[in-house]
């Protein structure tokens, strides 16, 4: 907890002296900076020595490292962030670059292979997992749901207005936006990136940013809400979902899956057997009905022979 006062004091006091010298990070509110004796403003991510190039989105690696230590002594259902064992919540490991690297454990020495997105593509395994090189997340599906309104919008008013907030806003050029398709009240962004250059902002980190404004907790420093408007009506998201398609399909083995493939062997053999032993029956007791038909029929026959005698 001390340790919490003391970051969130030293926050306070460089946003202050931020305010005073109009010197902050526009693209990462998560940074501390300052202004040199020549004016400049250089800024590090919270928690690090890391410098931030505040003319660009930040990686989603270390926006994740940042938020770690912004978490690091909040609790969550009881329990420490850090503890946490969440495909999609612990503290990264970063290359200087700001990649994700390949490999990533957890506190206890358990360790998973990752994506350029940093989500989980393999089994979790000790420290001796190898990963070999990180797999590029080249397809991000974003889907999105609007609340309820009287009208539909426009097919082409829905593309134009996102089209524009993901190139103004997050940098992203138009040929990385492959289709954005509505059918109301649906919303599917699809994001194509097989190469990037330097000067290119990744994908992963788009969608992270993307993610972060429509749940209302903008990494931008501003802090403002997405501005998407379509002919002057505020787009309302109300759901959310991201899927990100990897250049090679993920690794997982059968292990993890064998006691539900047991539960359905055990059905199908089940019911298999059930209905053979309802066939036999039913068919037993039409065998059983002839007999007793051929009898009466027998019977009525025998009788008029008997009586003429």
């Amino acid at each position: 907890m001390e340790l919490l006062l003391r970051l969130c004091l030293a926050l306070i006091l460089v946003g202050a002296s931020s305010a005073l010298n109009n010197c902050t990070c526009a693209t990462n509110k998560w940074t501390v900076c300052a202004q040199g004796g020549s004016g400049n403003c250089t800024c590090t991510l919270v928690g690090s020595n890391h410098k931030v190039n505040c003319s660009t989105l930040t990686s989603k690696c270390l926006l994740m490292q940042a938020e770690m230590v912004l978490l690091k002594e909040k609790h969550f259902w009881g329990h420490p962030w850090e503890l946490l064992d969440n495909d999609g919540i612990y503290n990264p490991d970063c290359e200087d670059s700001g990649m994700f690297k390949a490999r990533q454990c957890n506190h206890t020495n358990t360790c998973w292979c990752v994506n350029t997105a940093g989500v989980r593509r393999t089994e979790k395994g000790d420290k001796s997992l190898n990963c070999g090189e990180v797999v590029r997340t080249s397809w991000i599906y974003i889907e999105l749901k609007h609340k309820k309104r009287p009208s539909t919008f426009s097919g082409s008013d829905i593309a134009n207005a996102l089209k524009h907030v993901l190139e103004s806003r997050y940098q992203l050029r138009s040929k990385y936006i492959a289709a954005i398709k509505y059918n109301f009240p649906f919303i599917q962004i699809r994001l194509n990136q097989k190469q990037k250059s330097r000067c290119d902002v990744d994908i992963a980190d788009v969608a992270y940013y993307f993610e972060k404004d429509i749940k209302n907790n903008s990494i931008f420093h501003s802090n403002s809400t997405l501005p998407v408007s379509v002919n002057g009506h505020a787009l309302d998201v109300e759901e959310l979902q991201i899927y990100y398609v990897d250049e090679k399909p993920p690794v997982f083995c059968m292990r993890q899956l064998l006691p539900d493939v047991s539960t359905m062997l055990t059905v199908v053999t089940l019911t298999a057997g059930c209905g053979i032993a309802g066939l036999l029956i039913l068919r037993w007791l039409r065998t059983r009905k002839c007999k007793k038909t051929e009898m009466t029929e027998m019977d009525e026959i025998r009788a008029p022979s008997l009586q003429l005698s």
